[in-house]
């Protein structure tokens, strides 16, 4: 049985009033409604009860947790390509600080070089990455974690900087190192420890 141009309008509506807002996705839902209404009235259900058990059957949680679903499902691939980069540049990094570090005290060429590449890399490529990725993961967490993520990114980019500074003999890098270490001290760990603290009494 074919639904009648007014039944297949109020399904429309329906999805209209909801929060998907991708056409071809809105377009997708409507046709499968249709579809499964029209069985369960070939089955002797009236439209309108035809049409809650199909709402019900497709989406039990209404139809914004299909936008939902489907804007995860299309953003997963990039979050997933973005997460490798990551990791990646946080690996190659560290591996070129270990054997900066090791080059240097065995006095082997390309010690320092090896080192500070790996330093820059790892500062100004992965801690920046890192940090994005875990303020969005806490974008509803309480303030007090925000701050500790802003403050923890903030001291490790000025340590890091200082030392990579100190390696190259550059002016600055000694200012640049304690206040990196103050704010490590006296504002990623307060935090961090208060954040501990309350789950643990929790």
């Amino acid at each position: 049985m074919r639904l009648s141009a007014d039944q297949v309008e109020m399904i429309r509506k329906h999805i209209d009033q909801s929060a998907i807002n991708i056409d071809s996705l809105r377009d997708d839902v409507l046709d499968h409604l249709c579809c499964v209404v029209e069985i369960k009235i070939e089955r002797g259900n009236v439209f309108e009860h035809a049409f809650q058990q199909a709402l019900i059957e497709l989406a039990p949680d209404g139809l914004d947790e299909i936008q939902n679903e489907t804007v995860f499902l299309l953003n997963s691939t990039k979050i997933l390509r973005m997460k490798k980069v990551m990791y990646l540049i946080g690996l190659i990094t560290a591996i070129s600080m270990s054997f900066g570090v090791t080059f240097k005290i065995l006095h082997w060429a390309g010690g320092d070089e090896l080192l500070i590449y790996g330093m820059i890399g790892f500062v100004f490529l992965y801690l920046p990455l890192l940090m994005v990725n875990h303020f969005k993961l806490s974008i509803n967490s309480a303030l007090t974690e925000k701050l500790r993520l802003i403050l923890g990114f903030v001291s490790a980019l000025a340590i890091c900087t200082a030392i990579a500074l100190k390696v190259l003999h550059i002016g600055g890098a000694d200012l640049l190192l304690i206040g990196g270490t103050l704010l490590f001290s006296f504002g990623f760990l307060p935090f961090m420890f208060f954040n501990i603290y309350k789950k643990s009494i929790s």
